[in-house]
Parts: C-alpha cells; sequence; structure tokens
C-alpha cells in the first residue's frame, strides 16, 4: 500500500497545534466538498482531507501516526511491521463530519485499526507469498535431491521497510521435476502482520544447461555421433541415458538427423517421459597415408553422389 503523508495533505507543518490542524481541514473542506466544488478530482481530494484529520485531531491517534517518523513519503510502498497495531477503534457512530469507516484507506485501516470492520482491535493481513528461482542440474531433476539453499528473502523490520534477510532451508527436490516448475514451502514466505498467517514460499526450477542434454517438458534430447559403418550396416549399440546405459538398435542405411526413441526414459512423472536421440554421422579423419588411401579407395567403389538432385535443372 502507499504512504501518505497527512500532514503534507492538509498542507501544515508537523509541529501544528490542534487549531491549526482543524482550520487546515475546514478550509480545505469548503474548497473540495463534492456538492459545491468545482475542482478535478475534489470527492477524492475530500476524502484524503477528511482522512488527514481524523488521524491528526485526535491526539492519541496522531502520536501514534508520528511514531512511524519520516522515513517514508507520500506514494512510496509501506507495509506495517508485524505484529504492529495502534488498537483504534470506531465504534458504530460517523466520524470526521459524516464520513463513515468505508471512507478510509488501507494505509489508515492498518494504522489505527480495521475501520471496515468495527469492533476488530488487532490489524490483522496475511503474509504474501514469494517467488525465488532455483538452479538444478538434469542429474538432480531426474534423480531428485536434497539442498540446503542460503535465500535472500525480502521481510519487513520494525519500521515497515522491506529488507533483504538471509534465510537457510533444507529442500527436497522431488524427482521428475521439469524447467519453471514450482515446489511450495508452506508457511516459509513473508510473515503476516498481527495474527495473520505468513504467506508460502515458491521455487520456481531453472534447468542448468548440460553438456549432452537438453529437455522439453518431461522428454529429454541427446545427440548422438555414429560411425559411418555403423549406419551404412546397422547394428546394436550402447547410449547413455541419466538413469544409466542402455541399448539401441540402429537400422542399417541411418541417416544423420534421424530420431529415435527410447521410450521410458525421460524424467519421472504422470506420464513418464521419453528420450529422444538424434544420429549425427562422424567420419574419421584422414591424418595418415592409410586413411587416405582408404577415403580413395571408397570414391572409386562408390557411385554415390548426395548432391545429384541439387544438380538437376528445373523445367519450365
Amino acid at each position: 500500500m502507499e504512504y501518505k503523508d497527512y500532514y503534507k495533505i492538509l498542507g501544515i507543518p508537523r509541529e501544528s497545534n490542534p487549531e491549526e490542524i482543524k482550520r487546515a481541514y475546514r478550509k480545505l473542506a469548503r474548497k473540495y466538498h463534492p456538492d459545491v466544488s468545482k475542482e478535478k478530482n475534489a470527492e477524492q481530494h475530500f476524502k484524503e482531507i477528511k482522512e488527514a484529520y481524523e488521524a491528526l485531531k485526535d491526539s492519541k491517534k496522531r502520536a501514534a501516526y508520528d511514531q512511524l517518523g519520516n522515513h517514508w513519503q507520500t506514494g512510496e510502498e509501506f507495509q506495517p511491521p508485524p505484529g504492529w497495531n495502534f488498537g483504534f477503534e470506531f465504534g458504530n457512530g460517523p466520524v470526521s463530519g459524516g464520513a463513515s469507516a468505508s471512507d478510509f484507506s488501507d494505509f489508515f485501516e492498518s494504522l489505527f485499526g480495521t475501520a471496515r470492520s468495527q469492533h476488530t482491535h488487532n490489524f490483522t493481513h496475511p503474509g504474501e507469498d514469494q517467488q525465488v528461482k532455483l538452479a538444478i542440474t538434469l542429474e538432480e531433476a531426474y534423480h531428485g535431491s536434497q539442498r540446503r539453499l542460503q535465500l535472500q528473502i525480502p521481510e519487513t523490520d520494525m519500521l515497515g521497510r522491506v529488507v533483504p534477510t538471509t534465510r537457510t532451508l533444507d529442500v527436497k527436490i522431488p524427482p521428475g521435476v521439469t524447467e519453471g516448475q514450482k515446489i511450495r514451502l508452506s508457511g516459509q514466505g513473508q510473515p503476516g502482520r498481527g495474527s495473520g498467517e505468513p504467506g508460502d514460499l515458491y521455487l520456481v526450477i531453472e534447468l542448468k544447461p548440460h553438456r549432452f542434454y537438453r529437455s522439453e517438458g518431461h522428454d529429454i534430447y541427446l545427440t548422438l555421433p555414429i560411425t559411418p559403418w555403423e549406419a551404412a550396416l546397422g547394428g546394436v549399440i550402447e547410449v547413455p541415458t541419466l538413469g544409466g546405459k542402455v541399448e539401441l538398435k540402429i537400422t542399417a542405411g541411418a541417416q544423420s538427423g534421424q530420431k529415435m526413441r527410447l521410450k521410458g526414459r525421460g524424467f519421472p512423472g504422470q506420464p513418464v517421459g521419453d528420450q529422444y536421440v538424434i544420429l549425427q554421422m562422424m567420419t574419421p579423419p584422414a591424418k595418415t597415408e592409410a586413411a587416405k588411401s582408404f577415403y580413395q579407395q571408397m570414391a572409386q567403389q562408390f557411385s554415390f553422389n548426395p548432391r545429384s538432385e541439387l544438380m538437376v535443372v528445373p523445367t519450365n
């Protein structure tokens, strides 16, 4: 909520006496009364003036308000400290020139008790939920893990200011968490005010880049290098997964870029993900004379031109 400077609203210094406060209120009330005023936003100004006067005309309310000091300026974000309670109530009658309790702002209500619930002395408000990002490895996401975290959590100090606080938490990461998933830590968010319950803390999962794997939802992708003879002749080869090595059958005549599926080898969950293997043919380097001779024999042996279709000139 926004902090309201009641002295500034009435246009008076903080050391003003009760008579000066009353005169300032009456002058502004005549100027902005919605029944007679032609000023822009007169009704809103009138409500703010009544609220400021209600806070400052009473010596106890004024003293309580002045406890806040000069730590805020009008319009700044403000939150009362946890348990802050000035203990005022309004009864059932009107206040400040016929204003009802519902005319007052959340700021006024938070300082002087619940205006809208006229018999409640303690201001109670639940704490806000908070989110922090948690970067983990694909291995942690797959198997689950236990982490001790030191997090910078914004909390409210005794002056109502939001300040960063270091908090140590032991967190259990369940198997199968995915990018963007949230882990809820009940009651670990911002403290409530008064007797309000604390909010929850949500850990938003970020998956760190992996040297070999990438993930999409519950599925995992791996680019798998193969030799030309494995591609041409086919065979059974070992393939790594986050759950351990498995065997994959390569069919004869496989090509680079071909995608093969290992069912159920992705992240755990409902449903279980798959691992997709993208074949990538790797050519051995011709670093020796023998290797060069072998490639020359292959060029003579095979009448194969992978660019033949590119050379066809289209006819009109």
